[in-house]
């Protein structure tokens, strides 16, 4: 697909790449997380998919690459989530088509332009069973994000433990360096939340996290 003409599209350059719907940019003296959006690739813990798709990402996004950006919103993480386009070839697109990542229906709202296209490429790579649809029962990432608090939190804490969880959430175990988490992935309400939060757990800074 070709890019959509917005006045808010930003043109940028790579900096870094995270994992296979994450990146670093420079635009103007700014350095900014882009999520790409309405997308979701595998967690860099579902080995050897995560690696996968971060390598693919890093061959159309090399750092230097010269890009254009269709700003969606600003997440709560504070990464600007956006449409990621090179020559006027969707990124969020190609990798959908090539397996490398899904669709991320939650969010789909946000890309009237692309969501068909989006669907139409999952669809192929579906049925072409590319890289993530090769497998016989695949776990979409949200759900292996999702049972992945399930297993942090249903847990006590014990004293030999302490060193590996977060001291944001003093109250369970949620491990250091945890995926993005929201408050529909763990079971955990109305906790005691210190700063940095870490997760956004917090939305109204009173010190307690999840209140509904």
């Amino acid at each position: 697909m070709s890019l959509p003409v917005f006045a808010n599209n930003l043109t940028a350059t790579v900096v870094s790449v995270g994992d296979g719907d994450t990146i670093r940019v420079r635009t103007g003296n700014k350095t900014l997380t882009v999520r790409l959006a309405c997308i979701d690739a595998p967690e860099m813990k579902q080995s050897p998919l995560g690696q996968q798709s971060s390598a693919r990402l890093k061959q159309l996004l090399p750092v230097g690459q010269g890009i254009t950006l269709r700003p969606i919103e600003t997440d709560k993480y504070k990464r600007l989530v956006a449409e990621v386009f090179v020559e006027n070839r969707s990124v969020n697109l190609n990798m959908v088509q090539e397996g490398q990542a899904v669709v991320y229906r939650q969010y789909l709202k946000g890309c009237p332009e692309s969501q068909d296209s989006l669907l139409q490429g999952q669809n192929t790579a579906k049925q072409q069973r590319l890289a993530f649809w090769s497998q016989a029962n695949p776990v979409m990432p949200w759900d292996f994000r999702h049972k992945a608090a399930q297993r942090a939190t249903s847990v006590p804490i014990q004293p030999q433990q302490q060193n590996n969880c977060d001291p944001a959430y003093p109250d369970f175990c949620i491990p250091k360096n945890s995926p993005d988490l929201n408050c529909r992935d763990i079971s955990q309400r109305r906790f005691k939340v210190l700063p940095p939060d870490p997760h956004g757990f917090d939305r109204d800074g009173d010190g307690i996290g999840c209140e509904k």
